[in-house]
């Protein structure tokens, strides 16, 4: 919030008269969340309230029954404030950050100022709405994201082991490269001084810890699975080659709802898998993959797609036609894992097993 914004807190609410289109743009923080409100396309105030969900419902409470929208960014506080307003009946809609217009000058920012953007552009339709999920499938979706969280430990511990072979001319065990039990039982063996034993262990500690806890996130993500509410799709995903209990939960927990996708390019840009696009006149580039989308649910496309080719001699073929068009493998594995996140969405959506292509 910027010095000299105004700080009232306890406001009693917002007075409308019947008719009035109000838009309320939030900017929400841990500590405060700032207010703008715009009424009948002019802004009429700006303050700062508590960020509790009680406190900001009893603030806009007076707006059920009059047409109104009241918008923030998606960001770290989740959703738990989107669904206390849409409880006590009222419209909101959390927009993703990334696809805010932002202009080439943006000049000042402050919450204030971000409040005021948001109500405007709410105000215009030019804000993108994001799903709000439900607590449970919220719950689910960070069951899955803790795997991804905890596979990053893992990589970066034995990053931080290599590196400490190599810092202290230490040779690596065979079978390192694949972290075998019998590398990591000779890294216990090997033979240095007493303050690099305790360092070297605690890594190897950490790195125990750490694979215990995603084998327990596995486990748990299996349990998930036989739920009523994912029973049946993911049955229906593990028939896909290459699909296992893993890609199949990731992808239901991360695509939840997978109707609300009305084309397969918003899936495909959901998943991270669209390339971008430059294009003047008759020249077109495709370059890197768009920012944005889930890093981890697109990984693991990857990878499925990686078995889908090896199990499927059509999809080998489709690859092979790929990297003749491409001249990259990269670029066409990342081809084949987007026709495996549209072929996991038809099958969920209309609740088909995975058919193969006749010969």
């Amino acid at each position: 919030m910027a010095k000299g914004s105004a700080r009232r807190r306890g406001w009693q609410g917002v007075k409308v008269e019947a008719g009035d289109r109000v838009v309320v743009g939030l900017d929400v923080h841990k500590r405060d969340t700032c207010a703008a409100i715009r009424v009948n396309g002019v802004e009429t105030d700006t303050w700062v309230m508590p960020p509790a969900t009680k406190a900001i419902v009893e603030t806009f409470g007076g707006l059920r029954g009059t047409p109104h929208k009241i918008v923030y960014e998606a960001g770290p506080t989740g959703f738990g404030l989107a669904r206390g307003l849409r409880q006590a009946g009222l419209c909101v809609e959390v927009v993703a950050a990334g696809r805010v217009p932002r202009p080439a000058n943006a000049g000042n920012k402050s919450d204030r100022i971000d409040c005021r953007k948001l109500a405007l552009y709410a105000e215009k339709d030019l804000l993108t709405a994001v799903a709000i999920p439900s607590e449970e499938e919220e719950a689910s979706r960070q069951v899955t994201r803790l795997r991804e969280q905890v596979i990053k430990k893992v990589r970066r511990v034995k990053q931080q082991i290599k590196s400490f072979l190599l810092q202290h001319a230490l040779a690596e065990p065979q079978g390192l490269g694949t972290w075998s039990a019998a590398a990591v039982a000779a890294l216990r063996r090997c033979g240095v001084c007493e303050d690099l034993r305790f360092v070297l262990d605690t890594y190897l500690d950490e790195l125990d810890d750490l694979s215990q806890a995603l084998r327990r996130t596995e486990q748990r993500m299996r349990q998930m699975s036989r739920r009523r509410r994912y029973r049946s799709g993911e049955a229906i995903l593990r028939s896909h080659p290459g699909v296992g209990a893993i890609t199949s939960m990731t992808f239901l927990t991360e695509v939840y709802r997978p109707e609300r996708f009305d084309a397969k390019r918003e899936l495909t840009r959901y998943c991270g898998l669209v390339p971008r696009v430059s294009q003047s006149g008759e020249t077109r580039h495709e370059g890197a993959l768009i920012k944005g989308g889930r890093k981890g649910l697109r990984r693991l496309l990857v990878e499925a797609a990686w078995v889908w080719i090896g199990k499927d001699p059509h999809a080998m073929a489709c690859y092979r036609r790929l990297v003749r068009n491409t001249g990259k493998s990269q670029k066409a594995i990342v081809g084949m894992a987007r026709r495996l996140a549209i072929h996991l969405w038809s099958m969920v959506t209309r609740g088909e097993v995975y058919r193969a292509a006749l010969p």
